[in-house]
């Protein structure tokens, strides 16, 4: 099967020979080792059929092209290591009678982790048509990356898997995510050196300074150097073997080394590598857990070097194979107008000999099953990989109590923090739940007024402390808030405590909620294919605070100025994605509220974190948050009677704003007949037909009218509202106002002009759209503007707004 090269030097890059590694040692009976291979080859033999054959899945007559595929598609390249460490992961959990959790990063690594969830009879109980016969096994290489069947990467239809494997760079996060509060789960996760040269991949190498070794589980991290992307050397598979350890110590791990590809010699030095490697595990842990003593320990991980497409034919029409980028998809093609690749095909598949792996009705012979853990120790069975069996409710203190509540007489008339009782309402919430809800936060949760969550649970530190750090007084070795400045890591963290049973809360700048646009995505993705999977359990919900929002950064100016991760979230299915933008902090609450109870969503929640007008009792907020838009009675005066126009907040600025306009403009006309609706849930634009939270066309009528004019003030991008309600009968008069990319250093007023959402240009809209007003408003129009250039002129002579427009407050 393999061509071996003499065996080479110490420090020679190359994968190919008899296995060296830092651990040394034969752990492997002869009987064990046996055992050991025929899993293995017997997981390679189904990861070459998955890819190739349609018919004759035990090869019981000579292979024949019709019996090939049409379409060859899937990954063979990285699935021999991937079954390779799922195989020695078996003997290790039987062994140490251990939990485990397998992540697998290569992206299209499927094959090397279905073969083996299939041999051990994993599969076959969530696909009962994948028998372990030789019919199952038919239907079993047949639905693989074919129509109606799995994909190539590990989907969430894949059992034992909750790493979409669909875009790289989050397998490491998603494995520490895994372990925290898990204390008797060990995740081994197999970084793809592809893989390994992603950013996010990069910076979360770090999560070993976060791990608790005595209330959390451990990781051990693989880094699988196969030496090759699609068509290019890996950037580590050419790095000497001295600078690779060097980089894995100056991390903070012990790397352990394991390279070659003779099988025999490997499987005895991944044996021995592995015992390592678990009883370091299980030492740190024991010797935290007895001494109580919270330090930061050199958690092993091992680096893995075997050939691309190991043990694939060596050559194929003279050009490299195994051992190069050639076999990292489909090793070879054309068999049905190449006899000769249908001769190598069949002495491949042949060279595993199927023949001693399964019996006479295609089952894996009984050795080669014993080499499986049984029941839920099976990694294709775990219940850490389908996270809804180990959910708990969340134990929610009640978000209506007065020491969140906030209590008004009159809407419009009294400021507040909007995110400073939320931060008093998740402290609460975490105080209930210590060992299964955590924040997550980029450093930001203190600038983001959720600090109040420090007095239960600080930051998680275990680094190095300094004598000034306690001036802090926020670190603490035994905390649950998860700060550290990688979006991609905080998210790889929380998707990976969520898809195990766990409930979280993040929180991060709008401005830069799209570091994590593409992880959103492949969760979101995630979310919406388990919808069709009875299998999977449902988990919590995916819950999103965007704060330090684009209308208050007068002080970080343009940079910090992108509401537009609100419209990549639209892109994505209406049955994972929910959207609220609550004005005030009792409408924040009850969102928060029913976010941290919701399941299989991702919830994104946009408010601001500075000093807003407050408009509703926790009574209305909970109505009106419960409707998700609705009138503002006692801003209209259109009560008994059709509006000459409608005007519409949705977001706490540009609602003070259209407040202040219909201020404006009610002081000019008496008898206008204004009609204000304020706008929480964004879904509820969109036809029922197209979004279960949207709003049905009589309803939408009857709040927006048929045929009158709405003034639309957006949080977000103005598009964004006209491609949810482009079907509405009453679109054309719709006029969004929202951020055009216009802005600098500002002041908040000054910043709402440059992008006509301020109280003036709604007023002026309004008297435009109004055809009783196009001529009768000039003076009010021209008033409008003068106040207008007078808040500019102010802004640029003092460098704050003028006291009148900072000092607003609803007219009673």
């Amino acid at each position: 099967m393999v061509a071996t090269p003499s065996k080479p030097e110490v420090g020679n890059l190359s994968a190919f020979g008899p296995a060296r590694s830092t651990i040394v040692g034969t752990p492997l009976s002869p009987a064990e080792l046996h055992q050991v291979d025929a899993y293995w080859r017997a997981a390679n033999y189904l990861a070459v059929g998955m890819i190739y054959l349609r018919e004759n899945p035990l090869l019981r007559q000579p292979l024949h092209i019709d019996q090939i595929k049409d379409r060859l598609l899937g990954h063979w390249g990285a699935s021999p290591g991937i079954a390779f460490v799922y195989t020695h992961m078996n003997r290790i959990i039987k062994k140490f009678d251990q939990e485990m959790l397998y992540m697998v990063g290569p992206g299209h690594g499927a094959p090397g982790f279905l073969g083996p969830c299939y041999l051990e009879g994993s599969y076959s109980e969530f696909y009962p048509n994948c028998s372990l016969d030789e019919v199952g096994m038919r239907q079993f290489f047949k639905q693989f990356s074919f129509p109606g069947g799995v994909g190539s990467h590990c989907t969430p239809e894949t059992p034992g898997s909750i790493h979409e494997g669909g875009e790289l760079g989050y397998s490491i996060s998603h494995a520490y995510g895994a372990a925290f509060d898990n204390p008797n789960l060990i995740v081994v996760t197999l970084a793809g050196d592809g893989e390994a040269e992603t950013g996010p991949l990069a910076t979360s190498w770090h999560s070993n300074k976060f791990i608790n070794p005595i209330r959390d589980g451990a990781v051990l991290p693989i880094l699988h150097l196969n030496g090759y992307k699609i068509n290019n050397p890996t950037v580590l598979a050419r790095v000497s073997h001295e600078e690779l350890e060097a980089l894995f110590r100056g991390y903070g791990y012990t790397p352990y080394f394991v390279e070659g590809s003779d099988p025999e010699t490997m499987h005895q030095a991944m044996a021995a590598t592995m015992d390592h490697c678990l009883t370091e595990i299980h030492r740190i842990q024991a010797e935290a857990r007895s001494t109580g003593n919270v330090t930061r320990p050199r958690w092993p991980m091992i680096v893995l070097r075997t050939p691309k497409g190991w043990t694939c034919p060596a050559y194929v029409d003279g050009k490299k194979i195994e051992g190069f980028w050639r076999a990292h998809q489909v090793p070879m093609g054309g068999m049905k107008s190449n006899p000769d690749h249908l001769r190598i095909l069949e002495t491949w598949m042949r060279s595993y000999k199927p023949e001693e792996l399964f019996d006479e009705q295609g089952k894996p012979t009984p050795g080669v099953m014993a080499a499986a853990p049984t029941g839920d120790k099976r990694l294709g069975s775990t219940p850490y990989a389908n996270g809804g069996h180990l959910r708990r409710d969340l134990r929610l203190p009640d978000f209506r109590d007065a020491k969140y509540a906030l209590s008004l007489e009159k809407p419009g008339t009294i400021t507040a923090m909007n995110t400073k009782p939320l931060g008093i309402f998740l402290r609460d919430v975490m105080a209930c739940n210590m060992t299964n809800f955590r924040v997550f936060g980029p450093d930001e949760n203190t600038s983001n007024k959720l600090d109040a969550i420090y007095e239960v649970s600080k930051k998680f530190w275990i680094a190095e402390y300094f004598p000034e750090d306690a001036d802090g007084g926020e670190l603490a070795t035994d905390g649950r808030v998860m700060e550290y400045l990688s979006e991609h890591t905080l998210e790889g963290w929380l998707e990976g405590y969520l898809l195990t049973g766990r409930h979280g809360f993040f929180s991060t700048y709008e401005a830069f909620v799209h570091v994590i646009d593409s992880m959103f995505n492949q969760h979101a993705k995630w979310l919406d294919i388990c919808h069709e999977i009875d299998w999977r359990q449902s988990i919590s919900s995916l819950n999103l605070l965007i704060t330090s929002t684009v209308w208050r950064q007068d002080h970080n100016g343009f940079t910090h100025q992108d509401p537009g991760f609100l419209d990549v979230v639209v892109n994505k299915s209406s049955r994972v994605t929910r959207i609220y933008l609550p004005p005030d902090v009792n409408s924040l609450l009850s969102c928060a509220n029913h976010c941290l109870k919701s399941k299989d969503y991702v919830n994104v929640i946009v408010s601001d974190k500075q000093m807003h007008l407050q408009y509703m009792t926790m009574d209305d907020a909970i109505r009106h948050c419960t409707k998700g838009l609705g009138i503002w009675d006692w801003a209209s005066n259109d009560q008994g009677s059709e509006p000459d126009v409608v005007m519409v907040g949705c977001g706490d600025i540009p609602t003070q704003e259209a407040l202040a306009a219909t201020d404006l403009l009610r002081q000019e006309f008496t008898d206008l007949k204004i009609r204000f609706i304020n706008v929480v849930d964004l879904f509820r634009l969109q036809p029922d037909t197209e979004h279960p939270h949207g709003l049905s066309d009589h309803d939408f009528d009857s709040l927006f009218t048929l045929n009158q004019p709405v003034i639309f003030n957006f949080h977000g991008y103005p598009w964004l509202i006209h491609r949810l309600a482009y079907r509405r009968h009453n679109h054309n008069n719709m006029h969004v106002r929202g951020y055009k990319e216009e802005g600098n250093i500002n002041t908040p007023m000054e910043l709402a002009i440059a992008n006509n959402i301020d109280r003036f240009t709604l007023a002026m809209d309004v008297i435009n759209r109004v055809p009783k007003l196009k001529v009768a408003g000039a003076h009010a129009k021209e008033k409008f503007l003068n106040m207008q250039i007078d808040c500019r002129n102010y802004a640029y002579e003092h460098g704050v707004d003028i006291p009148k427009v900072v000092d607003w407050r609803w007219p009673y």
